[in-house]
């Protein structure tokens, strides 16, 4: 637990209560990119908590929302937090929900018995988790959010009136989510097999690496440029992102048509 608070620079709480779990939330964010370098650089993903805390912590990497949200949820679970995993279906463009078990999130207890959607995979979304048992709009500088109940039962996650994803509350296993991320590592019907994605929250906004394109977002501008050479690309992983690497992720031909995950980070 201690090394994981070095990595996302925060101190232990003194109480499992919201405004930690606010602030390591935050942190978290801030630290620890979305990304799926893992995919393109021939490396297995392994739903094993021991596996993913080594590579999160120990190696200084991010992830997808497998990983990433695992890994939380254990630290959280560290510090006195009671944490399900939840599955999520993303809404695609269309409106309609991708596959079981598309996108993975987290429902926090805290010590005073208040629920909280904490969600760290999700790319450019909410900075701070979202009160669960509340339906109202819920401000956020990442925009305005609410959860409404679908007539099924589920909860659709809205960011500024749009669908993000459909939850279960039923809490989940790690291993229920080995098919999707096994799905979202290899079919050409994922857009991470056909993407490279490197991303991280700032203090003033966001900054992503897609493939060779830099894109920085701060105080509401957006810009953009093109990496020239292999040196400064791994350059920008190191100074951006925190990541060195050996050899730099290559996105493989062939790739497919559309799928229907619609997180995007930048």
């Amino acid at each position: 637990m201690d090394a994981y608070l070095r990595r996302i620079g925060a101190e232990r709480p003194e109480r499992a209560d919201a405004a930690a779990l606010r602030e390591l939330h935050r942190r978290h964010l801030l630290r620890v990119p979305f990304e799926n370098l893992s995919i393109h650089l021939g490396e297995d993903i392994v739903l094993d908590e021991k596996v993913l805390l080594d590579k999160v912590v120990g190696a200084g990497r991010g992830g997808f929302c497998y990983e990433v949200n695992t890994t939380f949820a254990l630290l959280l679970r560290g510090l006195g937090y009671r944490v399900s995993l939840l599955q999520a279906r993303v809404i695609g463009p269309e409106g309609r929900p991708g596959i079981p078990y598309d996108h993975m999130a987290s429902l926090v207890e805290t010590a005073d018995g208040e629920r909280w959607l904490a969600d760290v995979g999700f790319g450019d979304h909410s900075h701070f988790p979202l009160a669960f048992d509340s339906r109202d709009d819920q401000e956020d500088p990442g925009g305005v959010f609410r959860i409404t109940e679908t007539a099924d039962g589920d909860l659709d996650v809205l960011r500024d009136a749009k669908p993000q994803y459909r939850l279960e509350s039923r809490p989940r296993e790690l291993a229920d989510f080995t098919a999707g991320a096994w799905y979202h590592r290899t079919s050409p019907d994922s857009h991470f097999p056909r993407s490279l994605i490197c991303s991280l929250l700032t203090e003033d906004g966001r900054v992503t690496l897609s493939d060779r394109k830099l894109i920085t977002r701060a105080h509401g501008e957006r810009t953009e440029r093109e990496l020239g050479s292999e040196a400064e690309v791994r350059d920008a992983y190191r100074d951006l992102f925190g990541i060195v690497l050996d050899a730099l992720p290559v996105v493989r031909e062939g790739s497919g048509k559309s799928g229907t995950h619609n997180s995007d980070p930048r």
